[in-house]
């Protein structure tokens, strides 16, 4: 190929290989070509992304590209300078968003994307469309028409991620509407996230009462939770704890201290032997520190938060006290947020779990996970709720009562206290209910 070769058309499948597996040489390659459009660069990328920017660089002015790529391009964070560079180079992005898995049998969910290539530097773009399609059957038709046809949209919906693009104009409307309510407020105006403990290994620090009696680590030891198994609910309190412990669940979180293995009686030294015989003061988190058993920022909030979720994100009142790892958040609350109660039980609403499908990521699988960034963005309508309800929820959640219906009701509550109305209200959970069924591909209608 040429210096300077362009072309009118680009087919592709791109590699979908993460940066830090690539070969050193592809890795500086991947810089380069983020550094050529003077776009921002992560080593979180992903090797279809640069792979995307070199062809929309090397296609003609006015030239059209059409690739299978994984969905996540509508919201994963470090696909955000690939979506700004293609809107200011395109005139029009279509994103064909099938329900059905492209590759039966790989997990990754892709969507197909065509694009056409401004032809002047100053031509306005149309904007994205996201199209979904509720079965493959879209394959057999002409491309043409559909990409000529598509509705469009540009301006503030695309701003940041494109996931609001899957919205209604209706859905849209009434999302933004209620968000401006004086009784909705942003979570970060609300409560500060931060990550949980960071052990560096969290089978050495996580055991269950079996470990504890076997090498005496009572007096070194504290409750914890870290996963939707220990805490199913929206409380995680002392007979939470105690059942945890009876299941012989790893609910004990081992806080060995600084102080050397030497002075320390035989069990727990027994102990620390043994994480050493595994190797674990070789490990990054663990051989930064001295001594390598010291966890650092240890300490419990009044609330927690699980990383992942598969239905909807849920706060955890956290009256036991217990330490989170890092597959959970720590919230704690600002001086002027609402009572813990009314945080925990406001949370789970339909508007609330909305905006966690708009800024929240999920892979293969279908998990829908938040970064701390990303919980700060989600809005929160707090309501004090009556004596009863909060312990009511949190049984209905541990029993596996329908998310449908749980939300349903929780809206009559928590979404009309802050002047939704019923229409608004099933708008809202509509909209959560389909992107919902997206991210999970269970092939309801979208």
């Amino acid at each position: 190929m040429s210096a300077g070769a362009t072309f009118g058309g680009i087919l592709g499948n791109p590699p979908y290989v993460r940066y830090q597996y690539l070969e050193p040489r592809d890795q500086v390659l991947s810089e380069q070509i983020f550094a050529r459009q003077s776009l921002r660069f992560t080593r979180h990328t992903n090797a279809w992304v640069p792979f995307v920017i070199a062809s929309v660089g090397l296609l003609e002015a006015g030239g059209r590209l059409a690739m299978v790529i994984p969905a996540e391009i509508l919201h994963i964070l470090h696909a955000g300078s690939l979506r700004e560079f293609l809107v200011a180079q395109c005139q029009r992005i279509l994103v064909i968003d099938p329900a059905q898995l492209l590759f039966d049998k790989s997990l990754q969910g892709t969507v197909l994307l065509l694009l056409e290539k401004k032809r002047t530097d100053g031509e306005a773009s149309e904007g994205v469309c996201v199209l979904p399609m509720s079965d493959n059957a879209f394959l057999d038709r002409d491309p043409v028409p559909v990409f000529r046809d598509a509705q469009y949209l540009s301006g503030d919906v695309l701003r940041g991620k494109w996931m609001r693009v899957l919205l209604s104009p209706d859905e849209l409307r009434v999302l933004d509407s209620a968000i401006e309510l004086p009784g909705v407020r942003a979570f970060r105006d609300v409560a500060t996230v931060d990550v949980g403990i960071v052990t560096g290994a969290n089978a050495f620090f996580l055991v269950n009462d079996s470990v504890v009696s076997q090498y005496g680590l009572g007096e070194f030891t504290a409750p914890m939770f870290g996963r939707s198994e220990h805490c199913p609910g929206v409380i995680y309190d002392d007979s939470m704890h105690e059942a945890n412990r009876a299941r012989g669940l790893p609910a004990n979180f081992v806080a060995l201290g600084t102080q050397p293995s030497e002075s320390l009686a035989e069990g727990p030294k027994a102990y620390i032997a043994r994480g050493e015989a595994q190797g674990l003061p070789q490990r990054y988190k663990c051989r930064i520190r001295e001594p390598w058993y010291s966890v650092p920022s240890v300490y419990a909030t009044p609330i927690g938060m699980l990383k992942r979720s598969s239905v909807f994100p849920r706060l955890i009142l956290n009256t036991a006290g217990a330490y989170t790892t890092d597959t959970a958040y720590r919230i704690k609350p600002k001086a002027e947020a609402p009572s813990l109660e009314a945080l925990v039980y406001s949370f789970v609403n339909s508007l609330t779990a909305l905006t966690a499908e708009l800024e929240g990521r999920h892979y293969g699988g279908g998990v829908l996970e938040l970064v701390p960034s990303e919980i700060e963005r989600l809005v929160i309508p707090a309501v004090e709720p009556r004596a009863g309800r909060l312990a009511d929820l949190d049984r209905r959640i541990r029993s596996h009562e329908e998310a449908d219906q749980i939300l349903v009701e929780q809206d009559e509550v928590v979404l009309r206290a802050v002047g939704l109305g019923q229409h608004e209200r099933e708008v809202i959970h509509q909209a959560w209910s389909r992107l919902r069924h997206r991210r999970l591909r269970t092939g309801v209608e979208q």
